[in-house]
């Protein structure tokens, strides 16, 4: 008969035999699959919960009684925080491998560009257009990532903590990448402004719309509200419209073949983002016992958020008359964003 902590007079790690003991997997939590993945077993239940396997409550509580994590966090409502599963099995080593090859590779293209002296080859239109706007895009970027980095403390359970986590990590990541590129292209570039872009975050009319729209979602106490109204509504309204649908497809043709390498991370980064937020939005909105409420809920983040993005991307149609070359319209653009929109909602069923 395998010996037990109490037949054996100690609850030291070792004094014990009992079922799994000289295995390395876990068989405390239902894995999504047939076995459990690695993500699911350095994650599931990786953050204590009263309600699972935490027998003597919170550990540590706040000054009003609330313990370290708390259901009311969020408006939303679930028979089960702890089914959602991020879609791109995220966690700490894998994340830190996927940014330091991001990392490599955005400096080996700026570094190689500047080599062979591609950024003074840069239409004098489109430096402007650079030092200017991508310089404001920066700040839209940052302020996105502090958003999801506040946001993903109130996440009940480690799985929504770490996919709001490595989101925020990609955004900063990004508003990083910016910053270092146009500081290395501008000493190649006589006459450049490091200051254009704060400038045009702070002061100019283009931008205000979207200073607007991101100052609403940090500005929220839900952090629900915030995932979601950053990946389903800004995202595909704004984010998309501005990186993919302006600097991905005009930068080549006003000479820039750098720009579209340093951004088209970022467009892989919100595949991943999306599909984690999906699967969680669709999750709780059809949930057995919440769904219904839920759904309510979502539509209204929708609706709000909705609005404020539209009037954001309106205010940044100018920018596409400013390169000398202009192979897209943003009318062409903005109907895709749409179509992008209504593909992400009609998923979830909003």
């Amino acid at each position: 008969m395998p010996a037990t902590s109490s037949s054996v007079g100690s609850g030291a790690a070792g004094a014990a035999i009992f079922a799994d003991s000289d295995s390395r997997k876990f068989r405390y939590f239902d894995p999504r699959g047939k076995r459990a993945t690695h993500y699911e077993d350095v994650t599931v239940d990786v953050q204590p919960d009263p309600e699972r396997y935490l027998l003597q409550d919170w550990i540590i509580s706040f000054p009003d009684g609330k313990g370290a994590y708390v259901k009311d966090a969020t408006a939303a409502r679930s028979s089960n925080w702890h089914a959602f599963r991020a879609p791109d099995q995220e966690w700490e080593r894998t994340h830190y491998q996927r940014q330091s090859k991001i990392e490599a590779m955005i400096q080996g293209v700026i570094g190689n560009a500047r080599k062979y002296g591609a950024p003074k080859n840069f239409d004098k239109a489109w430096i402007k257009v650079l030092q200017t706007h991508l310089g404001a895009w920066k700040h839209a970027e940052f302020g996105l990532g502090t958003s999801l980095m506040q946001a993903q403390r109130y996440g009940y359970t480690q799985m929504i903590n770490n996919a709001t986590l490595t989101n925020s990590s990609y955004k900063l990541r990004l508003a990083q990448d910016i910053t270092l590129y146009l500081a290395e292209i501008g000493l190649d570039i006589d006459g450049w402004d490091d200051e254009a872009g704060k400038r045009a975050w702070l002061e100019d009319g283009i931008w205000q719309g979207t200073r607007e729209a991101v100052e609403s979602i940090m500005g929220s106490t839900d952090y629900l509200e915030q995932y979601f109204a950053i990946n389903v509504v800004f995202e595909p309204l704004v984010g998309e419209l501005f990186r993919s649908g302006f600097l991905m497809q005009v930068a080549a043709a006003n000479g820039d073949f750098i720009t579209p390498a340093v951004i088209s991370a970022a467009e892989a980064d919100y595949e991943r983002n999306l599909a984690n937020t999906v699967d969680l939005i669709y999750l709780l909105a059809n949930d057995a016992e919440y769904g219904k409420d839920n759904t309510a809920l979502f539509k209204g983040w929708l609706k709000k958020h909705a609005a404020l993005a539209d009037r954001a991307a309106q205010g940044l149609q100018p920018i596409w008359s400013q390169p000398h070359s202009k192979p897209v319209s943003f009318a062409d653009v903005r109907e895709k964003s749409h179509e992008r929109l209504a593909q992400i909602t009609g998923e979830l069923g909003l």
